[in-house]
């Protein structure tokens, strides 16, 4: 924490070098041990924010009872992306990160990454490798989760293998790229860092760092259809012309082996206008229709 004194106005102002921000919703069980994880970090110069998206569990309740250890703001349901954009703005730290609700962190997660930051001043954003926990149980993750350090566009464009618990930035990040989309239910996440990966290098700390819990009930990403709004995040990036010629056949080729997916998916379960929107779009996309045209994003 720096500490800074304007002699003449006898004024000490003290500047907070990290900002931790939690989005949360009603995930007051596991809440508890995630706001722990960050008070018992070794490193000990960061604010800690929660945004309550809206919880009815208690949450509130709870920040009272934390009051001097972090800042409380509750907002109306608008989701993820909305709760992590409220925690970045109202922000004050020169590093930026955050840790889901679900999720925990080990005791030297902020030291080794801000350690990494401090080493590396060309580094914009650096993530870390994680241990998962399905249903009290830890699994491996597979193959197709392996990270990626450097330019990481390309493996970004499969999946989202960056975790948001994992990741630590500088502020000029979100100066640069811009903020997490709230107008995608789920999925923000891939759609932000294909945004940030066609900018900066990913820098990946091949240490496990944090501690992913999944296989509950609430969790949206266990959900079936999700590729709806990857696809809507890389018909966003179609229209970007900052994308090269290979970079651009990456993301045509992924939206209709996407759209595929979610063509059979929605005839196996009969919804048929759902099946054919994406049947068209893949006829579209394959057509090289998409730059700047009539291609039904919003979807």
């Amino acid at each position: 924490m720096l500490l800074i004194k304007f002699r003449i106005l006898n004024i000490m102002v003290i500047m907070i070098e990290t900002s931790v921000i939690i989005p949360t919703f009603n995930r007051l069980s596991f809440l508890k041990e995630a706001v722990e994880s960050v008070l018992s970090q070794t490193y000990q110069d960061f604010e800690l924010i929660l945004v309550d998206d809206g919880s009815t569990d208690g949450t509130k309740e709870f920040a009272a009872r934390r009051s001097d250890q972090l800042k409380y703001i509750y907002q109306e349901n608008f989701g993820p992306s909305a709760a992590r954009n409220r925690g970045i703005k109202e922000s004050e730290g020169e590093y930026i990160t955050f840790l889901d609700s679900d999720d925990l962190w080990l005791e030297n997660k902020l030291q080794v990454e801000i350690d990494f930051m401090k080493s590396n001043l060309d580094a914009m954003v650096c993530y870390s490798d994680e241990i998962w926990i399905r249903r009290g149980v830890r699994v491996n993750p597979k193959n197709k989760h392996r990270k990626y350090s450097g330019w990481i566009f390309e493996q970004c464009l499969l999946l989202c293998i960056v975790s948001p618990s994992s990741v630590l930035m500088r502020r000029e990040f979100f100066e640069s790229v811009g903020y997490f989309d709230e107008t995608l239910p789920a999925c923000e996440d891939y759609d932000l860092w294909l945004r940030a990966s066609l900018e900066f290098p990913f820098y990946y700390i091949p240490k496990k760092l944090i501690m992913k819990r999944g296989g509950h009930e609430d969790q949206l990403s266990i959900q079936w259809g999700l590729d709806r709004y990857r696809v809507r995040a890389l018909l966003k990036l179609l229209k970007n012309s900052e994308l090269d010629k290979r970079q651009y056949e990456w993301v045509v080729e992924k939206v209709i082996e996407k759209a595929a997916i979610l063509e059979q998916g929605f005839r196996k379960r009969e919804n048929l206008p759902e099946a054919e929107f994406y049947k068209k779009l893949t006829v579209e996309v394959a057509k090289n229709v998409v730059q700047n045209q009539d291609i039904r994003g919003e979807r």
